[in-house]
């Protein structure tokens, strides 16, 4: 039987077999962010291990809270940054050139197909865009990925999700991954992978497929992964250039990484998205999914646009075609986030800035303090947000708060309308 993205990176990658279907892997990458990695790190000096692996191999960011907010968050940015000084870790971005991790390590070309990546974060899923096993993982895997550069993993079993059709005008990457985690449940790929393929994301940008794949982790998925092609390629081209001579050298030598036409799948589906609508959460659980016509009307206090799901200058587009020449709500208040220095200064050359502002919207630095409730749009008690983010669990923008997730584009139309509805660049191909 032929084999799935996975077992072929588990296969290329794999330093011991200790038992049954565990395998060690080697790393090709760590990544590190100031909420999880001080506590590794302070433990590895504790026990008298306060080492590296490889220095060249390990990428450090400063991004959930940024500027820190107060004096613990200052001390965990400190932590990380004398730790990367103490090992000249070279690739580590502090506050004025750092970024949401999740779009400034691949905007870096940190991530490559084939590539095995963790880092405890969980929406480390996000980099199988690229055709790369990525995993969010605990505190003491991640102690042993700094100082060994391996980590153990269960052989995932994979789903695939052949995803056909073609998308209506108005409806986009973050409304596709709603309707799947929405028919998955949030426990449906648990400890699996999940392939996403088929001619939708053939068409889809780089951008779109880090949608997709970041938000596997809220159907349980261990890692999302799409196909590398010419797209990829393309994306990598500045970083890769010097590796291959030609764009067709680069996608011969990432092609080792597809799967087989007999690659075996516990599951596969087949999803039509020719007349799927945009899509927004209720309740507190990411697979609680319905189309944004069910919700019309819902108010909202606080409209949030950013984070690593979608506050990349692709989404910043969507969302400023939508508020091109109009004024938000009074009755609410509207936060920008773009997710790196790149995305942010695309957007003020491109004046995507100024429609924001002329909008009526706060524009913030980047940073994920919003998403996760530390900082820079924290929702108060009782409060609604429609937020372009990857949860709604209970008070996970602020203590009591309700999250809905949606896509910048309706993010966008809520804004202007002061409570949940569709935005106008989507065509109902099905009116009643």
């Amino acid at each position: 039987m032929g084999k799935t993205v996975a077992e072929k990176i588990f296969d290329v990658h794999l330093v011991d077999n200790p038992a049954g279907d565990m395998c060690v892997l080697g790393l090709d990458e760590v990544f590190c962010h100031e909420i999880t990695t001080p506590v590794a790190i302070n433990d590895l000096v504790r026990r008298g291990k306060d080492r590296v692996f490889d220095a060249s191999r390990i990428k450090a960011v400063i991004d959930h809270v940024s500027p820190a907010k107060d004096s613990k968050t200052a001390l965990q940015g400190k932590i990380l940054r004398d730790w990367a000084r103490r090992h000249n870790i070279e690739n580590f971005f502090d506050i004025g050139r750092n970024g949401v991790c999740h779009a400034l390590f691949p905007e870096h070309g940190f991530v490559r197909p084939g590539y095995t990546i963790i880092m405890g974060d969980s929406h480390t899923c996000t980099y199988g865009a690229f055709g790369a096993f990525a995993a969010g993982v605990g505190t003491t895997d991640l102690e042993v990925g700094i100082l060994k550069g391996v980590c153990a993993f269960r052989r995932p079993g994979t789903i695939k999700i052949e995803i056909t059709g073609s998308l209506p005008e108005g409806v986009y990457a973050k409304d596709v991954i709603l309707s799947i985690i929405g028919r998955l449940g949030v426990s449906g790929a648990t400890d699996r992978v999940i392939e996403f393929a088929g001619p939708v994301v053939e068409k889809m940008s780089m951008e779109s497929r880090m949608t997709l794949c970041n938000m596997a982790v809220e159907a349980g998925g261990t890692s999302g992964i799409c196909y590398p092609d010419m797209t990829t390629v393309d994306y990598l081209r500045p970083f890769i250039k010097d590796e291959f001579n030609t764009r067709r050298e680069a996608m011969d030598y990432y092609s080792r990484f597809l799967p087989d036409q007999d690659a075996g799948y516990e599951k596969s589906l087949e999803i039509d998205v020719s007349a799927l609508a945009p899509q927004v959460t209720y309740g507190y659980k990411p697979d609680n999914v319905t189309p944004v016509s069910e919700m019309e009307g819902t108010p909202v206090d606080q409209v949030y646009i950013g984070s690593c799901t979608n506050g990349r200058i692709e989404d910043l587009r969507v969302a400023a075609d939508v508020l091109s020449g109009r004024r938000i709500s009074d009755s609410l208040r509207g936060i920008v986030s773009p997710a790196t220095p790149g995305a942010y200064r695309k957007a003020m050359e491109e004046g995507i800035i100024e429609t924001f502002m002329d909008a009526g919207f706060c524009v913030a630095n980047p940073t994920c303090g919003a998403c996760l409730g530390m900082s820079c749009g924290v929702i108060a008690e009782g409060e609604v947000c429609a937020s372009t983010t990857n949860r709604n669990f209970y008070g996970r923008m602020g203590k009591g708060g309700m999250v809905h997730l949606m896509s910048p584009a309706t993010a966008a139309a809520t804004a202007v309308a002061g409570h949940i509805t569709n935005s106008s660049l989507y065509k109902d191909q099905n009116p009643e």
